[in-house]
């Protein structure tokens, strides 16, 4: 059987590497790593250790080291496709069925494309120290790149000729077939082009340092200003990032999400090569799935601009939701991490980087921007939107609670009160909830939507909250009430009397002075508002 790389690929992301070793070794945390006895050697002090961020095993005492499926080969004295089958069953990954001339015919294409993606990288880089890349040079000179760092990042320039790639790749023989299938040239009926030319080419590498795509930085006023490579079977820009090949090796705790290749390659260059960038597209939940396999946390280092905070509210909830802690990375009152460091150096980066601020809380602090916290109303206002991202943001009582106090702290308000207006909208969310199923119902016929038992729990909740009336009136009408008592009830409750007036109203006719009684102290515990249909 012969398995692809894409499908080995999504079997190592769906695999965490310290559940699959603990089943076959104790192990227990210290520090950022679990440490056991090595299964592979005899001994008595554990010097094998597991790391949940890189995703590795290594043993200090005999060497061994690898990832998940390397681990499966050497404890079970497995095949590498017997590993691979045994760790997609495991991770619930569907294989191909058998083995075809067509799954292989797509490896091979991929290492064609890998060929050729290498071999363009090597002429852009050629091309950049050549006299045709003197504008190149300068750019990069302009932006005060090290010679080293050039090197390090493989960058090159793409010339004015708008065919010189493509000219490169033929005279290497290779078929017009396979290069309309890199993405590197346009086709039409009067001939063919490079994608890119007259730019600075940041060359796109995958884990392994294979060149996948390219970036290219126009050199002058041209547009568009940066130029990706298009999708093709080996780039899939909301799948990579730019930079982590380089970044996964960083023995920081955490890594930085940037915004451009610029930013990153000036942090790399000053010693910060945590640094990663997303490929000119709003982060994705694949590339935040991808961060997750090397760190638990993630510094937002994005622009200072509209733009910038934008892509940084876009990016906090997708981390939130791979349960990555974020952390927001100010740079003000410069625009990019590039600007900041041509300006204060990296020893106050390192401070920055150090009192990033908490993501939530940076939320919270945007938030503020909106509103005239000297009006009162505006003030609750704020309160109110700070107690929906509360809601939003936090389901756990306990984390609740604490993000309450911090935020009460920090913005000189009363952490009782946020809590109090975190549960008031959160029985709000509920009842709406219950509300929009109604009005779901009535869409097809209004007539059907309540038995006479939720009319009746229904009516027994507005009592007791009178307050909902209010709300509630904007989705419920007293005639889809089918009771004749509860559409009397609701009524009432609508013209504004209390529930004593109401009681009161009911003492001449016994039947329903009974059965109102009845509503009014109904077991509200036993309302099951998510009941389904």
């Amino acid at each position: 059987m012969y398995y692809g790389e894409d499908i080995v690929e999504e079997i190592r992301q769906r695999t965490d590497i310290v559940d699959l070793i603990g089943q076959y070794v104790h192990l227990k945390k210290k520090g950022s790593s679990y440490f056991g006895l090595c299964p592979f050697h005899g001994e008595k002090t554990p010097s094998f250790s597991v790391s949940p961020g890189k995703q590795i095993f290594y043993c200090f005492g005999c060497g061994k080291a690898g990832d998940s499926i390397r681990f499966m080969m050497e404890y079970e004295n497995l095949s590498f496709v017997e590993a691979i089958e045994q760790l997609a069953e495991r991770a619930n990954v569907t294989l191909p069925e058998k083995s075809s001339g067509v799954n292989k015919g797509e490896e091979d294409l991929r290492y064609k494309l890998l060929e050729i993606n290498k071999n363009a990288a090597l002429f852009f880089v050629k091309q950049l120290r050549s006299p045709k890349g003197k504008l190149g040079l300068q750019y990069l000179a302009k932006r005060a790149l090290s010679g080293e760092s050039i090197t390090h990042f493989g960058l090159g320039y793409a010339v004015q000729e708008k065919d010189a790639l493509y000219q490169h790749c033929k005279a290497l023989g290779y078929e017009d077939a396979i290069l309309q299938e890199s993405g590197l040239f346009t086709f039409k009926e009067n001939g063919v082009r490079d994608k890119f030319f007259n730019r600075v080419i940041f060359p796109i590498m995958d884990l392994h340092h294979r060149v996948i795509g390219f970036g290219g930085r126009v050199m002058g006023d041209g547009e568009p200003k940066y130029l990706n490579s298009p999708e093709t079977k080996l780039f899939d820009k909301s799948r990579n990032l730019f930079a982590l090949n380089f970044a996964r090796r960083s023995r920081e705790s955490y890594l930085i999400l940037c915004e451009g290749y610029m930013d990153v390659i000036s942090m790399h260059q000053a010693g910060c090569i945590e640094a990663v960038a997303a490929l000119g597209t709003a982060f994705t939940e694949q590339q935040a799935a991808l961060l997750k396999r090397f760190t638990s946390t993630v510094l937002l280092c994005f622009d200072s601009d509209n733009a910038g905070r934008k892509a940084c509210k876009r990016a906090i909830p997708i981390l939130r939701e791979k349960e990555i802690q974020a952390k927001v990375i100010s740079l003000k009152p410069y625009k990019d991490p590039d600007e900041f460091l041509k300006a204060e150096g990296k020893d106050a980066l390192m401070e920055r980087i150090h009192n990033a601020k908490n993501a939530f809380l940076w939320e919270v602090e945007e938030l503020k921007s909106g509103f005239n916290l000297q009006d009162p109303g505006e003030m609750q206002g704020y309160m109110e939107a700070i107690a929906a991202l509360l809601r939003d943001c936090f389901s756990d009582p306990v984390e609740l609670e604490n993000y309450c106090k911090a935020v009460a702290r920090e913005q000189l308000l009363s952490a009782e009160n946020l809590l109090y207006l975190v549960q008031k909208g959160e029985e709000k969310s509920q009842l709406s909830f219950a509300l929009s199923k109604q009005g779901r119902r009535e869409e097809n016929k209004r007539e059907k939507a309540l038995t006479d038992n939720l009319e009746e729990q229904f009516l027994s909740l507005l009592l007791q909250k009178e307050e909902w009336i209010g709300p509630v009136s904007q989705y419920i009408k007293a005639e889809d009430l089918r009771e004749e008592l509860c559409r009397q009830v609701f009524l009432s409750l609508q013209s504004g009397k209390s529930v004593q007036e109401i009681m009161d109203g009911f003492r001449g006719e016994e039947e329903k002075y009974q059965k109102f009684m009845a509503l009014y102290h109904g077991d509200l515990y036993h309302l099951d508002l998510e009941r389904q249909e």
